[in-house]
């Protein structure tokens, strides 16, 4: 909290978004709360370095993934008999991913752990990026959006219940699919 005055609070913003993208479990909200809510002005320019941020951190998740499979997980998978499992779910994750993605991106829900799986299952990477700019996006500037207009009377609901909001309209939205689809 007390780098939010700091000069330099973008930067450490920038880091803290991108490492959590990968491995660090305290999210940029943290930060990027008391920063807008300090100068509301900057909300956009706040939200952006988020995003941007968290998306190169994303791909740091993502190489991870990718280049720590085979050599740390394949082994394992081998020595207990699954390769064939894995084949099967890479496929199943893929087959969703976008949805894996954009759920992970703007939910509660760690967005490290999908970063790390989708290069694992080998997610199309020009998927993966699209779909956490805009998993990212949302969460960011809808933040930054609710504490540019309504200022520090928000900030509760939004340390309480925007993770419950944010899951709630992906159900709902995975729902309307399914339900167009079954028609």
């Amino acid at each position: 909290m007390g780098w939010a005055d700091h000069p330099r609070a973008l930067w450490v913003l920038a880091c803290v978004a991108f490492i959590e993208s990968s491995m660090f479990p305290i999210p940029p909200d943290v930060l990027m709360i008391p920063m807008i809510l300090a100068a509301p002005h900057r909300a956009w320019l706040i939200a952006g370095v988020a995003l941007c941020a968290s998306v190169l951190g994303g791909l740091l998740g993502y190489a991870i993934g990718a280049l720590a499979f085979e050599t740390l997980g394949q082994p394992i998978l081998a020595a207990l008999g699954k390769t064939d499992s894995m084949a099967e779910f890479s496929t199943r994750f893929n087959d969703v991913g976008f949805w894996a993605v954009l759920t992970a991106g703007i939910t509660p829900f760690p967005y490290k752990v999908i970063t790390i799986m989708s290069g694992w299952t080998g997610m199309p990477l020009a998927t993966f990026i699209v779909t956490s700019i805009i998993a990212r996006g949302l969460r960011f500037f809808i933040v930054a959006a609710l504490l540019w207009k309504f200022g520090a009377p928000i900030r509760d609901f939004i340390e309480r219940r925007l993770g419950l909001m944010f899951t709630l309209f992906v159900a709902i939205l995975i729902a309307g699919f399914f339900a167009v689809g079954m028609m």
